[in-house]
This record gives C-alpha cells, sequence and structure tokens, in this order.
C-alpha cells in the first residue's frame, strides 16, 4: 500500500473519529444528563467505536496488557499521543482526568469531561496550578472513579526524554491510594501531531501498583523506573529503533 494511499485512509479515519464524537455524544446526552454513568457509557462507546475503526481503516490493531484497575486508584500514564487516551479510557470503568483547564470550554467534550469528573487544571504558574489541582482533586473525590494523570504532563514524542514533573507525587501522597503506572507504545503509530496513521500492534500495559505511603521522592523516582523502561521495551517490540 503507497503512502499517499495511507494518508488518505488517514484522513478519512480522522473524519469519521470526530464525526463519531458529535454522534455519539447527541446520542447519549439524554442518559448523561439523567446520570453520570451515562456519560461513562457514552465514553467507553466512543472509545471503543474509535479502537474498531482504527483497526478497520488504518490497521491499527490494539491491546490492553495487564491487570486493569477498577476501584479508587491513581493512574500515571506514559502520553504519547490521542490514543492512549483513548486505551485507557477503553478499558477502565470509571475514567477522569486532570485535563488542561482550556478543554473545559470545547463543546460537547468540556460538558461531558466535567460530567464524569475531570479535574481542569490551570498550567500556567506552577505553584498557583498545583494547589488549585490539589483543591480540585480534594472537592472531586466524591466522584468514584480512576483519577488519570500523565506525569510528564503533556505528549512526549518516541525517543523522546522529559522529565516527570511532582505533581503526579504530590497527588499520591494527598490521595494515599495506590497507584498504577502505565506504559505504551502508541506513538509509533499514532503520532502527537500530525495526520498519518500507521498499522501495527498499540499497546497499553497496566503494571503492578505501588502502594501507598512512600516518601514523595522515593515514589517520583520508581514511577519514572517503571514506566520509561516499560514503554521502550513496548516501542522497541513495535519496531521504533531510538537515534
Amino acid at each position: 500500500m503507497n503512502n499517499p494511499f495511507r494518508w488518505l485512509l488517514s484522513l478519512v479515519f480522522i473524519f469519521q473519529m470526530y464525526l463519531a464524537m458529535l454522534v455519539i455524544a447527541v446520542v447519549f446526552m439524554p442518559a448523561a444528563i439523567w446520570s453520570r454513568n451515562g456519560a461513562w457509557a457514552c465514553v467507553h462507546a466512543y472509545c471503543l467505536w474509535v479502537r474498531f475503526s482504527a483497526k478497520v481503516l488504518v490497521g491499527l490493531r490494539s491491546e490492553i496488557h495487564g491487570t486493569v484497575p477498577e476501584g479508587e486508584v491513581l493512574i500515571a500514564s506514559k502520553h504519547q499521543s490521542f490514543f492512549d487516551i483513548i486505551l485507557i479510557c477503553s478499558a477502565v470503568p470509571r475514567p477522569k482526568f486532570i485535563m488542561k483547564k482550556e478543554l473545559k470550554w470545547a463543546p460537547l467534550l468540556g460538558w461531558y469531561a466535567l460530567r464524569i469528573g475531570c479535574i481542569p487544571v490551570n498550567r500556567g504558574k506552577k505553584g498557583r496550578a498545583i494547589a488549585e489541582m490539589k483543591h480540585a482533586v480534594a472537592k472531586g473525590a466524591n466522584i468514584p472513579g480512576q483519577l488519570i494523570i500523565y506525569p510528564q504532563g503533556t505528549r512526549v514524542a518516541p525517543g523522546a526524554i522529559l522529565p516527570y514533573k511532582v505533581g503526579v507525587g504530590l497527588l499520591y501522597a494527598q490521595m494515599d491510594k495506590p497507584c498504577i503506572p502505565v506504559a505504551t507504545n502508541v506513538g509509533v503509530f499514532w503520532p502527537r501531531h500530525g495526520i498519518l496513521r500507521k498499522p501495527g500492534l498499540a499497546i497499553i500495559e497496566f503494571m503492578p501498583a505501588i502502594a501507598p505511603g512512600k516518601s514523595i521522592s522515593e515514589f517520583m523516582a520508581e514511577i519514572e523506573a517503571v514506566i520509561e523502561p516499560a514503554s521502550n521495551r513496548l516501542m522497541a517490540e513495535a519496531g521504533f529503533v531510538t537515534s
């Protein structure tokens, strides 16, 4: 299959993906207004559709490895593209995210995000952002679910090195819950920017839980030491070669 055809299929996939977001959001709106469970059902339906259509249109298969957490936990995940969000949300029963504050104004998407308990954070001044995040997490503790945070704070391209931010450690200490590290290779096939989607097997892997009670410095060292090698392993298995 030549590159122009792959580009065309990728464009078709992206178009229908956003169209499906609109259609599914509207269809599930009455149920989501009635119950927060309806909003989570919408999220799961959309994520499963994206996984299915990625497989059919661009040959991008996906798998979930490891034990999927179901209780009240903190999930700290490697973030390479929109697809790792899709895979995590398709797997865990009640996902909610630490998200950029700007997203809460996105039509439909912002409303659903707030409905399932996502926590908008201002990524401006560091000290103020952390204080706001901790306060928002405390307020949102009454909404059950799995709180997902990206320790590096943004999407990171395969092979790129970006430090882990202390916010994940502060949440770990504040919540006093197990933390589930998540590794991924999705960026090999679905880049953080651009249109082309490549065929292959995208994976997220839930790693063994880090029990509560560690110091923040111990936790920060452990979370990075778990996620980075596991993600590098998954990317190498997918054929990615570090430059």
